[in-house]
């Protein structure tokens, strides 16, 4: 194994290992550690504890945590104004398995480096964070698996 770490402003924010060329395991200091595999999923769960869809709306349409709407069209007809600078959500658990679904949820930036997209999941790297969300992620663990379980009902009929 190798061990990579990372050094921002003078102080180490990420260890990565390699665990073999297709696997990496991410260590953020205070999160839980997550493997990434593949560059493109994270498969298990960060918590071991199954989401739940209906919290996982919640924090999806919420304005304060996950603000999906903000971006994306979602099949929730009764949420107004819903965004179109981002992929549709109409169909994404068809798209994506809910390993690649909580990849983009932790840090999408490691999927595709130009997105918009907020790393929910995630401490370091931000360009000027406010002072209180310093050292803070947008959601927690659970709530990732929240979105995650959400976004795996959103089918469409084959």
């Amino acid at each position: 194994m190798k061990t990579i770490i990372y050094s921002i402003a003078g102080f180490v924010a990420l260890g990565v290992t390699v665990v073999h060329s297709a696997s990496v395991l991410v260590r953020d200091p205070g999160l839980i550690p997550y493997e990434i595999v593949d560059d493109s999923s994270i498969p298990k769960s960060l918590t071991g504890v199954a989401g739940d869809p209906a919290k996982g709306k919640k924090i999806a349409v919420g304005r304060k945590k996950g603000n999906c709407l903000a971006c994306h069209a979602m099949p929730i007809p009764e949420q107004q104004f819903h965004g179109e600078t981002a992929p549709s959500l109409y169909g994404v658990g068809n798209r994506l398995n809910a390993g690649e679904l909580r990849m983009q949820l932790v840090n999408s930036k490691v999927t595709n480096d130009t997105t918009m997209m907020p790393s929910y999941y995630r401490t370091f790297g931000f360009e000027r964070p406010l002072k209180k969300f310093v050292g803070k992620t947008i959601i927690s663990a659970q709530d990732v698996e929240d979105v995650v379980a959400y976004l795996q009902t959103l089918k469409t009929d084959q």
